[in-house]
């Protein structure tokens, strides 16, 4: 009993490890309107040390042809938010996911074999 220790409001200054309320918001509201529409069928969430990613399916049994995703250490202020196809090619890139997605043609964007 000797280590104890109050701690109040504890404001650490570490990195945030997931998308906040209002990035997931934005991401499920795209979402939302393209499985409506008939272009995506399923969505996983992807977390490793460098990235936090939204992947997107076509089909549930496949690899995601699409990916939103945000970096936790960034290189410069506009490499925050991007979103990649499915070799891993970066599409676009900013530092604001609202803008982000309503820069992208998201109707362009098809599967190709």
């Amino acid at each position: 009993m000797k280590n104890l220790k109050l701690v109040i409001n504890n404001n650490s200054k570490k990195k945030q490890k997931f998308f906040i309320k209002q990035e997931l918001k934005t991401i499920l509201n795209l979402y939302a309107q393209k499985v409506s529409s008939g272009d995506w069928k399923d969505y996983s969430l992807s977390v490793n040390k460098k990235e936090i990613s939204f992947d997107v399916y076509q089909r549930a049994s496949e690899t995601p042809f699409l990916r939103i995703s945000k970096s936790l250490n960034p290189r410069s202020r506009d490499e925050k938010f991007y979103v990649l196809d499915k070799s891993g090619k970066i599409i676009k890139r900013s530092e604001n996911l609202e803008s982000l997605i309503t820069k992208i043609k998201w109707g362009n964007l098809r599967l190709v074999k």
